[in-house]
């Protein structure tokens, strides 16, 4: 098992099913994680204090924050912490989707939180930068891409294809 880990961090539980996607991914790699509700606007002390505790704890860690709307969790936990943060909002439908990604690209001087959009790429993104640290979970991400290799190779199969002509 990794000794890295990803704390999930959501604005509102509502963000559980984006969440899932993360997680789901992450369980497949074999890399730990934790989950948290905290918002950035109505519980600040709560989200201050889970990052505290996570901090002290030490370790390789990455932050993978889920909020929609407006995003300030991202910028606040990634002004906090000295460890990578991975934004990855569930966008809304309608017009408001444009000012929701918005939300998560411009950030203050200083706070430069990643943005990843699909929950599944903000997961494998926070394993890559653990596997910088752990060979085994560099090994995980090159089988994971195998795996996405050869199911297209087989869905291109069942059509027909093959070689070019």
């Amino acid at each position: 098992m990794a000794s890295g880990r990803v704390i999930v961090l959501m604005g509102s539980a509502s963000d559980a099913e984006h969440a899932g996607r993360a997680t789901a991914l992450l369980d497949r790699l074999g890399v730990p994680w934790s989950l948290h509700v905290a918002s950035a606007h109505k519980t600040p002390e709560r989200l201050l204090q889970v990052l505290a505790e996570s901090e002290r704890r030490g370790g390789a860690r990455v932050y993978l924050t889920i909020a929609g709307r407006s995003n300030a969790l991202s910028g606040l936990v990634d002004a906090q912490v000295a460890a990578p943060v991975i934004a990855c909002p569930p966008l809304g439908s309608g017009s408001w989707a444009p000012y929701d990604l918005a939300s998560s690209l411009r950030m203050p001087s200083g706070v430069a939180p990643l943005v990843v959009l699909d929950p599944e790429n903000a997961a494998l993104a926070a394993v890559k930068i653990l596997a910088l640290a752990e060979p085994g979970l560099a090994e995980a991400v090159r089988s994971y891409q195998a795996a996405q290799r050869e199911k297209l190779e087989r869905a291109d199969a069942a059509l027909g294809g093959g070689a070019p002509e």
